[in-house]
């Protein structure tokens, strides 16, 4: 039977089923999948904090979502084109993102009546009218899995398993998908186990072969690769990308890398990921608390290393002091925060910018440090090299501030030359020359940064500790002037830095002159959405300007003339304003703050209407 293959620029998928039918997996090899074939690409996974919530519930419903096209694009999408509904809670709880038309594909094994009943459903929704907005495709995903995998060593249970890779090979199927690299990874993945690993590619080839052959499927569709820059290019996540970052930075630092930290969602990644590089003098060490991972860290940094620790929000709080301790001692030491919902322990698999006030004010006494943001996942590379570069060169701890939309996200990476990578190597202190002394706080005059003084370099002897300075020579000191003048010295140094960084740029055709009155600001992982906002906006004819801070502490030099050249200037982020209150104190700009915090990424059609808003109300 000869099938209709139709062209498409994008399309949006999102597989959704219970923790345990093994969505991200699927994502993620169709991702890859689709990184191969040379589409761009963004994806959300979104899955339940619980390890493991009881069976066919909604609140055990894991799901991935991936937006891949023909050009460029920026977000994961709003609303996907394809639902993979593994059971009803998947259905009913991905249902109300679905627009008009969409297609569900839906596993009718497990629609059954007690799968109905924990979700609330009095009928099945696959035989009534309930759906008759939607193009339904009814697929028993579990029991042809089964009968794939009857000539195989399996229990019943076992052969269930592999229903995912069906639903992957079917998937393959319907969007002209590579399949060589996904039965690749199954033999590499089940190698101890070829048994299983056979099993799996066959369910998946069963479900290629399934969607050549059915009649339920009369139309499969084509995504043609996207226009990219020449360079070789490979997928990857935000957690993945910071990871890299710091192993670049390592190198192009001459230091060996330190990573103290405990594990914690969503940056535990970041851990698991740069212990499997010792290949480049990367140590790692998992510590049993988060004031341990981070003292590690701190310690290694007093040592020679470039000290790195890793967490998210409750564990800044629990580095707060030791992180004091660095500013006080003025070590270089990386902070990484992959942010999440709080307060507290809040919802752990979820994402939020509600950190930003405790990075940069969240310790005692008048700690300044840089705070660093990327905007993107692949982003997240040169954000850590950023992070490292300013740590070394002003001898600051740096908080890096990722988020768990980026850590987990994934999108194409054009992985650069080493040698286009910022040159941050550094000199340690050298001993003093016979009869002078050395000054452990005497500082360079371009950057305020004291010496790095190697212990145990003989000549170079000198206290360090958290009780305050004395300038030069770093002896205890309570005087006041001398408080006053180091806490001063401090800020300066952080201020200065202003200085190193590169302006705020302004993505604006028209500008001020040309009749553009508004500006959309944002910082982290907010750009996708408001740059795709912006072009719904132009594409309608409409003037608006955009801006995004990756530095935020200290902010560039040239903020306060960007916002005060726009009669007005809208900041979205996922807090209650926190960045629009600090530009407000400092700048005197009326700043429109839009906020939501839901757990999730803005979506592009939502800050589309608000910007056209604020230009209608001019």
């Amino acid at each position: 039977m000869t099938k209709q293959v139709q062209q498409l620029d994008r399309v949006i998928i999102r597989f959704a089923g219970d923790s345990g039918d093994g969505m991200q997996l699927t994502g993620d090899r169709f991702t890859a999948g689709t990184a191969e074939f040379g589409n761009d690409l963004s994806t959300l996974p979104n899955f339940p904090a619980e390890i493991r919530a009881p069976a066919g519930t909604l609140p055990g419903v894991s799901s991935f979502q991936l937006h891949f096209a023909d050009h460029d694009i920026l977000t994961p999408g709003d609303a996907p084109n394809v639902l993979v509904a593994m059971n009803p809670a998947a259905l009913k709880a991905n249902l109300g993102d679905l627009p008009r038309g969409a297609d569900i594909i839906a596993n009718t094994d497990e629609f059954t009546k007690r799968n109905l009943q924990k979700v609330g459903y009095a009928a099945s929704p696959l035989e009534d009218d309930s759906l008759a907005e939607w193009r339904v495709h009814p697929v028993p995903l579990t029991s042809l899995t089964v009968k794939a995998l009857e000539g195989f060593d399996l229990s019943k249970k076992d052969a269930e398993r592999s229903k995912n890779m069906f639903a992957l090979g079917l998937l393959s199927w319907l969007y002209h998908r590579p399949t060589e690299a996904t039965i690749s990874f199954l033999e590499n993945k089940f190698a101890k186990k070829p048994e299983i690993a056979k099993a799996n590619i066959a369910a998946f080839q069963a479900g290629w072969n399934y969607g050549e052959t059915t009649e339920s499927f009369s139309v499969s569709y084509e995504v043609k690769p996207a226009p990219l820059a020449p360079g070789v290019y490979r997928n990857i996540s935000g957690n993945q990308a910071l990871a890299y970052g710091l192993i670049a930075a390592s190198v192009r630092s001459g230091l060996p890398l330190f990573l103290g930290s405990y594990p914690i969602t969503p940056a535990s990644d970041i851990l698991h990921e740069l212990s499997r590089h010792k290949h480049f003098g990367i140590r790692t060490f998992q510590a049993e608390d988060e004031i341990a991972g981070v003292g590690a860290a701190l310690g290694a940094a007093f040592g020679g290393a470039l000290g790195v620790t890793t967490t998210s929000g409750p564990g800044v709080a629990l580095k707060a002091e030791t992180v004091g301790l660095a500013v006080m001692t003025e070590l270089p030491l990386i902070v990484v925060d992959v942010q999440r919902s709080g307060p507290s322990t809040g919802m752990p698999t979820k994402t939020e910018q509600t950190d930003l006030l405790m990075a940069m004010y969240g310790r005692n006494g008048e700690s300044p440090l840089p705070v660093v943001a990327p905007m993107s996942p692949s982003d997240c590379f040169d954000a850590a090299v950023e992070a490292a570069r300013l740590a070394v060169k002003y001898r600051t701890p740096v908080m890096l501030l990722s988020d768990g939309y980026l850590a987990n996200g994934s999108e194409p990476w054009r992985v650069p030359a080493a040698a286009d990578l910022p040159d941050i190597s550094t000199a340690f202190a050298a001993a003093p020359a016979e009869g002078e002394e050395f000054l452990p706080y005497l500082r360079d005059p371009e950057t305020l940064a004291r010496p790095w003084a190697v212990p145990g370099t003989p000549g170079l002897e000198h206290r360090i500790g958290g009780i305050e300075k004395a300038d030069r020579t770093g002896n205890i000191s309570y005087d006041p002037d001398n408080h006053d003048r180091m806490v001063r010295i401090r800020q300066a140094k952080i201020d200065g830095i202003a200085e190193d960084i590169p302006p705020l740029e302004v993505d604006d055709p028209h500008g001020p002159d040309g009749g553009t009155r508004v500006l959309v600001l944002g910082w982290g992982s907010t750009y996708g959405p408001i740059a795709a906002a912006v072009r719904r906006i132009r594409k309608s004819g409409g003037k608006v300007a955009q801006a995004h801070l990756r530095h935020l502490s200290p902010l560039p030099a040239n903020t306060g003339e960007v916002l005060k050249s726009y009669d007005k200037v809208l900041l979205p982020e996922i807090n209650l304003g926190q960045l629009a209150m600090l530009l407000r104190a400092r700048f005197l700009v009326d700043i429109i703050s839009y906020n939501r915090v839901r757990g999730l990424p803005f979506k592009a059609e939502e800050l589309a209407d608000v910007i056209q808003d604020v230009i209608d109300s001019e």
